[in-house]
């Protein structure tokens, strides 16, 4: 696959990847000004120092005190892959510009762009149901799977009727934001020419704050009641952006993910993923400092719902529930065991009416008032 900018290796849903990438340059990695701090950040040809195992989820949710800490290290771990998050600094002013506006069906759809940092605006899709109400309404962040055309796909305007989940949802009266990820639809971006993100990962999950802070910033918006959805690309984004952005009261992730034990570890190595998976962990599940389990559970009490095809080819349906069931352990702990939920269609790499019409009804329920 090829952007306007550069050549690519495409995410993880639609091609074979290649097992590693070119390394960034350490001396970029060190001057890098704009958003690396330094104790989270890690050149990426140094090699993973030599740790004991970690502890078991079992063993770090004996007590909230340990889980705390262990939630802490799990952030930290994150951190280690995908590089620092940025700093408060780098949260400067969105600059938000209208490029055009549009009615139908009940919806306004307002293409919008925003000022992400100091070097990048993003484009999206906001949604807003033309029916007046007097109360703020909850809102979702949906975020698109791997497919040219960005954006333009959950609200409806290109790809498969069942990626259409963020014009659904308008329908059902939530107000949406869903952005270009860097280097898809409108966001033309040169992963190389910008080292402050150490993967295009941590630049996503930036992204998709600064559209928290917009939603925040909407008068129609209950601050208080925003989550996220995503399918594959977009359901793992859905889970890396929560773990840093606490705004996100509650997560949807399709065919997002599975156990690194069970998964394709080399697919998720490139720049627009986390290239340190190869450069520094040598695209081995055993020497990364996080799984699954370990990230949602860092989630918990908030709302999380996955639903994992039985059929999917991507990631192994027995990988998400052997995930869900460790990463459990903390729910139950923080008095909330039922709200990590999984769901398993009959379908392949997928997200179907039927799953849909549950995500919908998840998202009501974790986001009423």
């Amino acid at each position: 696959m090829t952007d306007s900018t550069q050549a690519i290796a495409p995410p993880r849903d639609i091609a074979t990847h290649p097992a590693s990438y070119s390394r960034l340059l350490v001396l970029a990695l060190l001057t890098a000004s704009i958003l690396m701090h330094t104790p989270a950040a890690l050149a990426d040809d140094a090699a993973p120092k030599k740790t004991a195992p970690r502890p078991s989820l079992t063993q770090s949710t004996q007590s909230r005190e340990t889980w705390a800490k262990r939630r802490q290290e799990i952030l930290q771990a994150a951190e280690q892959v995908m590089g620092p998050f940025p700093t408060p600094t780098t949260r400067i002013d969105l600059a938000v510009k209208v490029v055009s506006e549009e009615r139908a069906d009940g919806l306004r759809f307002r293409k919008v762009t925003f000022q992400s940092d100091p070097t990048d605006r993003v484009p999206a899709w906001i949604l807003l149901p033309e029916q007046s109400r007097t109360d703020k309404r909850p809102a979702l962040l949906c975020l698109h799977q791997t497919q040219r055309a960005g954006k333009d796909e959950p609200v409806g305007k290109s790809g498969a009727a069942n990626m259409h989940y963020g014009v659904e949802l308008a329908r059902r009266g939530f107000i949406v934001l869903a952005p270009d990820y860097p280097s898809f639809g409108e966001h033309t971006y040169d992963f190389a020419a910008h080292p402050e993100y150490a993967s295009g990962t941590m630049k996503a999950i930036w992204d998709n704050s600064r559209a928290v802070d917009l939603l925040t910033q909407m008068p129609e918006v209950d601050p208080a009641r925003i989550g996220v959805i995503g399918h594959s690309l977009g359901g793992h984004n859905a889970i890396f952006t929560a773990l840093f952005e606490p705004r996100l009261k509650a997560v949807v992730s399709s065919c997002g993910f599975t156990s690194f034990k069970t998964d394709d570890v080399p697919s998720w190595t490139g720049p627009n993923y986390m290239p340190r998976i190869a450069t520094v962990y040598q695209n081995d599940a055993a020497r990364l400092p996080f799984d699954f389990d370990e990230l949602i559970a860092a989630l918990a009490p908030r709302p999380f719902l996955a639903v994992a095809a039985t059929r999917d080819n991507d990631f192994d349906v027995s990988g998400v529930k052997d995930t869900l069931e460790s990463a459990r352990t903390a729910y139950q702990l923080l008095g909330a065991p039922d709200a990590l939920t999984g769901l398993y269609p009959d379908s392949p790499h997928d997200f179907p009416p039927a799953a849909r019409e549950a995500a919908c009804r998840f998202l009501e329920t974790a986001l009423a008032r």
